[in-house]
């Protein structure tokens, strides 16, 4: 619901937004007096161009001044939505505005269920939004069903927990006609909301419930706890990991597990925290073929790098299902250093190309990554003319892609054949 621009906003809004749209503009203009002769400005529930009248924007900017004003004229429709199906109610609600609230739950004309064209009820905002009085003021209402679902199948507690409003969701759970475990239209619950996005205290209150599953996946596989560590929501993964009922390494729909998440974003404490439960294989490839170690490899994070290097069961030179290794991951991106601790190991190959012919090296150059290519040209086993399945050395990948200081290095090693068939 957006105030209207451009040239329709000057004339067929103009009648509403220069007459009744002083609505909009609120306390403190000239004209706006109990006595100002309202008659004469034509039709009160007049639609401006984004099809909203007077009293929805009144009731959205939360003037109560206005608000009264409009209610006082018998021809005011006080329940009259706006373009997207939107009542001043849902409005105020959206808002926070409790005097505006209660002034319109006053009327017996408006329904304080009402959704809008998405399925949202007045409740639904107010809880989104955290706003305890009006979310208390809809719940004393007996037509006010408390979990009723909007066109994505989320109730109001799916909002408040969305967001972490505390006291909202602990209003809700009072009620028994809300489900503390309802799925969404994507299989995801209130828990798995709070805990996405690390919101201790909701999580919490949800757990304590016992018709929470709080290892339930959404359509995705993504457990509750998937979420939590992808995000770094320690505290949260503390929380899930005590409940017995909790699979650690359990895969999503693309076999990346709690640890892959962890490992791939860098999250060091929350890695650190599934490495010590029995359960989680720290090796487990995802669907590419790519294990824990690809995604810290390519990303750079240094210290996760050292905590999977001192797991027995972690394959350091493992081939993901295109022949990448996590070496060349390290080195297509330009981490130095995740490229002379891969390369500590003695189990890693230093040239091993991919799929395609792609070798660490080929990548490093083709991508600029001068640090790197110094690196792997100090090693015996790699040759730095070396071709790509097309017969395209790293040199010519440099020279192609402009990595002056990379040329320079390469042309330095006299098997760098600049002369070379490409």
């Amino acid at each position: 619901m957006g105030r209207p621009t451009g040239p329709i906003g000057l004339t067929r809004a103009f009648v509403s937004w220069a007459g009744l749209g002083w609505a909009w503009a609120g306390p403190g203009w000239p004209f706006l007096d109990p006595g100002w002769p309202i008659g004469r400005l034509g039709d009160i529930n007049q639609r401006d161009c984004v099809d909203n009248t007077p009293l929805v924007w009144a009731a959205l900017k939360g003037h109560e001044r206005v608000v009264e004003m409009l209610l006082k004229r018998g021809d005011a429709d006080p329940d009259k939505p706006g373009e997207f199906g939107q009542t001043p109610l849902w409005c105020a609600a959206f808002g926070g505005h409790e005097g505006v609230m209660k002034m319109l739950l006053e009327r017996g004309e408006v329904n304080p269920d009402k959704p809008d064209n998405e399925g949202e009820t007045p409740l639904l905002e107010a809880a989104c939004n955290g706003h305890e009085g009006v979310a208390k003021m809809l719940l004393e209402r007996g037509e006010v069903n408390p979990d009723k679902p909007d066109n994505q199948g989320q109730t109001p507690l799916f909002g408040a927990a969305w967001n972490g409003h505390e006291r909202v969701v602990n209003m809700l759970l009072e009620r028994d006609e809300v489900n503390p475990d309802e799925l969404d239209k994507k299989d995801r619950t209130p828990l798995w909301c709070a805990t996405f996005n690390g919101h201790g205290g909701v999580a919490k209150m949800l757990l304590e419930r016992d018709g929470v599953n709080p290892d339930k996946p959404d359509n995705q596989g993504q457990t509750p706890l998937f979420g939590a560590a992808w995000n770094r929501h320690e505290r949260v993964v503390n929380m899930l990991l005590e409940r017995i009922e909790v699979s650690p390494d359990e895969p999503d729909k693309k076999d990346r597990t709690p640890l892959w998440c962890a490992t791939f974003n860098g999250h060091a404490g929350v890695a650190k925290m599934l490495f010590e439960r029995d359960e989680v294989n720290p090796d487990k490839p995802d669907y590419k073929g790519k294990t824990p170690l690809f995604g810290a490899a390519r990303n750079g994070h240094v210290s996760v790098v050292k905590m999977l290097l001192e797991r027995d069961e972690v394959i350091p030179d493992r081939l993901a299902n295109d022949g990448l290794t996590p070496l060349s991951c390290a080195a297509s991106n330009g981490h130095a250093e995740v490229v002379k601790l891969l390369l500590g190991r003695g189990d890693v190959h230093p040239d091993k190309p991919d799929n395609n012919g792609r070798t660490p090296l080929r990548l490093a150059a083709g991508n600029g990554h001068e640090e790197v290519v110094k690196i792997l040209l100090e090693q015996d086993a790699v040759c730095p003319n070396k071709p790509h399945t097309d017969g395209r050395a790293p040199l010519w990948a440099a020279a192609w892609n402009g990595h002056l200081g990379v040329v320079k290095i390469l042309l330095e090693r006299d098997e760098a054949n600049p002369a070379k068939p490409q």
